[in-house]
C-alpha cells in the first residue's frame, strides 16, 4: 500500500443501481486523496435507481459521474489497477468474479437491497437512507484502518470483520 497515490476501491453489486453506487459516492467523499471509489455490476441495469440519486443529492454528494456499468470495464488493460474489491450484495458475492489484475484484496460486505423494499414511499426512502448509513459506517471504519501497519493477513481479517458487523438499523421516526 503506497501513500503517494490513492488506493482504488471497487464496489460490486449485481445491477449496479443502488448499493454499489451509494458506496462509490461515500468512498469518494470519505477517502478523498487516499482512496478512489468505483462501482460496477455483473448484470448492470444501465440506470442508477432514482431514490439512490435523490438521497445522494440531498446529502450533497456529487452525482454527475455516477452511472450503472459492467464489471468488465475494470478488467480492460486501461482500467485502474484495483487495490480492494468489495461485494455489497449476496448475489454478486456468489457469482464467479473476473480475475482482477493485480490481485486486489477482497471481502463481502453484503447489505439488504433497498430497491426491493415495497410499501409506502416513505418506507422505500428510509430503506435507501438506512443503506447509506450502514455503508457510511463500514467505509468510515475502512478508511480509518492503519493500512501501513497491518500485514496482509491482519488486513484481510479486518476487511471481513467490517463486512460481518451488524450495524443495527435506526428506528424510523
Amino acid at each position: 500500500m503506497t501513500a503517494n497515490k490513492p488506493l482504488n476501491v471497487l464496489f460490486l453489486c449485481t445491477h449496479n443501481s443502488a448499493r454499489s453506487i451509494i458506496a462509490e459516492a461515500i468512498m469518494n467523499r470519505l477517502g478523498i486523496g487516499r482512496f478512489k471509489g468505483y462501482s460496477a455490476g455483473s448484470q448492470p441495469s444501465g440506470t442508477v435507481h432514482p431514490y439512490a440519486l435523490d438521497l445522494l443529492r440531498q446529502l450533497n454528494y456529487d452525482t454527475a459521474s455516477l452511472r450503472s456499468k459492467s464489471w468488465e470495464e475494470f478488467t480492460a488493460p486501461d482500467a485502474p489497477q484495483l487495490d480492494f474489491v468489495f461485494t455489497v450484495c449476496d448475489n454478486a458475492a456468489n457469482e464467479v468474479c473476473p480475475v482482477w489484475p493485480g490481485q486486489p484484496m477482497t471481502a463481502h460486505w453484503g447489505l439488504p437491497d433497498p430497491s426491493a423494499v415495497e410499501g409506502k414511499d416513505s418506507e422505500r426512502h428510509f430503506a435507501f437512507a438506512d443503506t447509506h448509513r450502514m455503508l457510511y459506517q463500514r467505509i468510515s471504519i475502512f478508511t480509518n484502518l492503519p493500512l501501513a501497519s497491518l500485514d496482509k493477513l491482519s488486513l484481510q481479517r479486518r476487511l471481513e470483520d467490517i463486512g460481518r458487523s451488524t450495524l443495527a438499523p435506526e428506528k424510523a421516526t
